[in-house]
Order: C-alpha cells, then structure tokens, then sequence
C-alpha cells in the first residue's frame, strides 16, 4: 500500500429540548456503529489479497486445467498492479458522488463475484476477466480503507491504521498456507479451492450495508465524504493543528470555524451594542483598519507560505453579525496557490521508480514463488507455507521500519539493508531453492517491506499536507504502472528458457536499480524545495 493532518474537534453539548427534558445523546448509536465499522474494516482489510496468493498457491493447477501457457499465466500475475493503476484512480472521484462506506460495500460485492465466477468462467478469457472484477474491487478498497480511518479515528489513527494492517498481513499469508490443504480437504478440485475465499468476502459485505446508507458524517463527527462539516456557532473554539496557527479555525474544516472567526473579529458585535459597531473588522467596511484585523493568511503574506490543505477553496463564507449588513454572508477571496510541479522533483521520480520495483518484485513473488519451490521438488502445501512465511513478515516490519525510519535523517542505510537481503534470498533460490527453501521465504520477506518503507519516505519528502497527496498519488500511479511488465516477463523467461535461472537472474538484476533509487529517495530533502527551483 497516500497522507492527511488528522484533527480533532469537541462537539458542542447537547441542548435541552424545548419542554425542558434532558437531552438525549447519541453516544449509545455512536459505539453500535463504531463496533460495526471496526468489523467492516477488519473484514473488508482481510479480502484484499487472497484473490492474489490464493492464486499462487494452485498456479501450476490452474494452468493445467485452462491450458495456459507461461507468458499468459506471466499476464495472469500482471493484471493486478495493472489494475491498481486503472482502477485505483477513480476511488476518490466514487467516494465524493457516492460515499466511501457505498463504494467498499461495492468493492466488496465485487470480490465476491470475482472470486465466485472466476473458476467457473469456461477458459482462459473468462478467468482473466472474472479476476479483474476482483481485482477492481481490491483497487478502489485499497485506497479507500486508509482514507476511512483516518476521518472515522482521528484520535486513533496509529492503532486502526495497524489493526487494519495486520488484517491485511493476516488475509495474505492466511490464504497463501491454507489454500492448498483446503482445496485437497474439499475433493482436490482447484476450482473449489479458489472459489470458496468468495464466502469470506461475502462476509465482508454485509457490515457495510448499512454503513453504505451513512453518506454523513462519521461515527465520530468526522464527515464521510469529504465536504466541509457543517459548523455550530456555539461551539467552543479549538486551537489549531500544527502549521495552520495563522490560519483563522474557519479554514480549518472544523465543526467550530465561525464561533472562532466571530471571537476573533467581532466579540462585541454579537451583543448588538455601541461596542460592537466599533469593533466590526473595517475590512467589512472597505478601509485599511479591515486589512490589519485580517489574519495574515488571507492576506498571503511572507507569515503564510505555503496554504492549508483544509482551507475551503475560493473563499469561506464568513457570517455577519452587524444587524445593519444587508447581505447574510460574505465571501473573503484567496489567493490561489500555484499548483507543485511535482515533475520536477528528483526526488519524486527516484520514489516513484523506488516503488514501483518494490510492487514489481512483490507481484512477482506472490504469483511465482510458490511454483518456484514445487519445481524445486518442494510438496504444494509447503509452498504455500513458504509464501505465507514470507507475506508474515510484513506484520512486525511493518511496524519496526516506519518508526525506525522516521528517526533517521537519510533513509538510505534502510534501503541498502532490504537490498541487501533481497539479492541474498534470490542467491539462494537460485543456488539451493529447496535446501533452503525457509531461509529464502524469510529474507525474501524481509526485502518485500521496502513497501512501508516507501510509504513512510512519501510522508517525509514532501513539507506539507497537499504536497504528501500529490507526491503519493504520483509516486504510486506511476510505480503501478511500472511494476505492470515485471510479472509478465518472467513468465516468459520461464517458458523459453524451460527453468528459473533466468527470471531469478532478472529479479535479482532489478533490486539493484532498486536499492538505488531507494537510496536517492531516501535523502534529507523535500520536493517542494525542489520542484521550486
């Protein structure tokens, strides 16, 4: 598997209603669907990799039974970067018309049809196709389960964001070991046994159904599908987050911006008295006095360099209180920012480039490793044991690396250190695949969390919050689309050359230029500066 400032509001009290009686409050329906959305994260976190290493797992019986040959089975492991690439950039634009929760429902929906129809598809075509509509609903989930929680725990986002992970782990490796001992429990067919991982995506389904109906706000406030959240003037003002105090809390995206805004600019004018006709910011009035009352950050000066990514665009709607004012609300302009020339940046690019032979070299080993160790004379379910060690290994790392790289100023030794054990594990496939056959699983698991790795660099390269989305959704559309031909060839490699010593030959080639531009990633610099000069 891009970054955004979390934040925090308070919510006013409730008031009492009109006769009197105590409030009600909603904390009650709140913790049902915070326990609801928790399960529907598990769950739906759990589907988005066994369509892929369940896959491995049976590859050769798959490819006996359709008749594949290897450069199309090499297809067959290509199509989901290809997909991620496709598919994952419409997520967003999905989640806005829709709602994040509609769209992981039909994501999920989509797995289980996938996964339902792909054995049963009637040849190669049909299995292609059945498996992109899997496909299709782990790419527009994938995107989206990081996004949701973030808005739906702001306050927990390191404990959700590793649950979540961990599920992910759990789905990966889980569906690699138990597929083959599953499908020889079930009568030995490889159909059943890729079919049957469609029940746990059903399963998935059905706690976001009535999340689905939810396209408002958030269990905790927090709103759903990306708009500002409607704010209450009674509400107490926050202080805001780091790298927004010249920013007014109005332009925030807070539950409490005009209550701030008024307090800030018009305390007395709420009591409609002399004072307060006084204290009405002249900027409402047209006079010099309104352009000193102003905070900076409207004024975009040298105090504001770069624009909040919260800030409403084109202006906020600022309510007034002068009972003389003949309009509700005013609109104070913004400058607009110059957009980050992202294309520009070295930086940039050597993380793209770093991430997409990351994604290569993961795709390659999901879909081939186990085949690698079954022509090595290693049992099937072994091999699949094997590949669910080395999936295994990204819970723990994926934990270590990030906080490990964030203390460090260049990421580089961390890079060298996966490469390191990348070409190591590729030696040894290559050298005695069977003989040490856990040795390799483990140091090739190793080398495949250079994925957390180039999503923490994502975080620390780019200065601000808009800078961390674009850089990520650059990083990761270009690294998709690179990572796309990596499975492909070696699929051919493997059917010319009758064995794995070229493909592995080129896998271990490709961690070169990897630990490279991984190193060139890695340094102390951000791409705004970059793309500046």
């Amino acid at each position: 598997m891009a970054s955004e400032q979390t934040r925090t509001t308070t919510s006013p009290p409730p008031r009492p209603s009109a006769e009197g009686a105590p409030p009600r409050t909603a904390t009650r329906a709140w913790n049902r669907s915070t326990r609801l959305l928790v399960v529907g994260i598990v769950l739906a976190a759990l589907n988005l990799r066994p369509a892929i290493t369940s896959l491995g797992a049976l590859l050769e019986e798959v490819r006996d039974g359709l008749g594949m040959s290897g450069s199309v089975a090499g297809l067959l492991t290509s199509v989901p970067p290809l997909c991620f690439a496709v598919f994952g950039v419409t997520a967003p634009r999905l989640a806005r018309r829709f709602g994040p929760g509609a769209v992981v429902c039909a994501g999920m929906a989509a797995i289980t049809a996938g996964l339902l129809l792909r054995p049963y598809a009637g040849g190669t075509a049909g299995f292609l196709a059945a498996s992109a509509l899997a496909l299709m609903g782990i790419a527009v989930s994938n995107v989206l389960m990081p996004v949701i929680v973030k808005r739906h725990f702001p306050d927990r986002v390191g404990s959700m964001t590793g649950l979540y992970s961990m599920a992910l782990a759990l789905g990966t490796s889980t569906a690699a070991a138990i597929t083959v001992p599953m499908t020889g429990a079930l009568g030995g067919s490889w159909r059943t046994g890729l079919a049957l991982w469609a029940g746990l995506a059903a399963a998935a389904v059905l706690p976001w159904l009535p999340l689905a109906r939810d396209r408002g706000t958030t269990p905790g406030g927090a709103d759903t599908a990306g708009e500002q959240p409607k704010r209450d003037p009674r509400a107490t003002p926050q202080t805001p987050a780091r790298g927004q105090q010249a920013l007014p809390a109005a332009w925030q995206g807070d539950a409490h911006g005009e209550q701030a805004l008024l307090e800030q600019a018009l305390p007395a004018a709420r009591q409609g008295n002399e004072r307060g006709e006084q204290a009405l910011p002249a900027a409402r009035q047209g006079n010099e006095r309104g352009q000193q009352a102003l905070p900076a950050a409207w004024q975009g000066d040298e105090h504001t360099p770069q624009r909040d990514e919260h800030a409403p665009q084109g202006g906020e709607h600022i309510p007034q209180a002068h009972a003389g004012t003949p309009r509700p609300h005013a609109r104070v302009p913004r400058p607009p920012a110059a957009p980050l020339r992202i294309t520009r940046s070295r930086t940039a690019w050597a993380l793209a480039v770093f991430f997409g032979l990351q994604a290569t070299a993961a795709y390659i080993t999901m879909g081939w490793m186990p085949q690698i160790f079954r022509d090595a004379g290693v049992p099937a379910s072994t091999a699949g044991l094997l590949l669910a060690v080395t999936m295994a290994m990204g819970v723990p790392l994926a934990f270590v690396i990030p906080r490990v790289a964030t203390r460090l100023p260049h990421q580089g030794p961390i890079v060298l250190a996966l490469g390191g054990c990348g070409l190591v594990g590729y030696a040894g496939l290559y050298l005695a695949p069977a003989g040490g056959a856990w040795a390799w699983a483990l140091l090739l698991g190793i080398a495949n969390c250079a994925f957390p790795l180039a999503l923490t660099m994502v975080g620390m390269r780019a200065r601000t919050g808009p800078g961390v989305a674009q850089l990520s959704a650059f990083a990761q559309s270009t690294g998709y689309l690179i990572s796309i031909p990596g499975p492909l060839l070696v699929g051919v490699l493997y059917q010319h050359s009758g064995g794995w010593g070229l493909p592995l030959t080129l896998m271990a080639a490709l961690m070169v230029p990897q630990t490279v531009v991984g190193v060139l990633a890695g340094r102390d610099r951000t791409v705004e500066e970059e793309a500046a000069r």
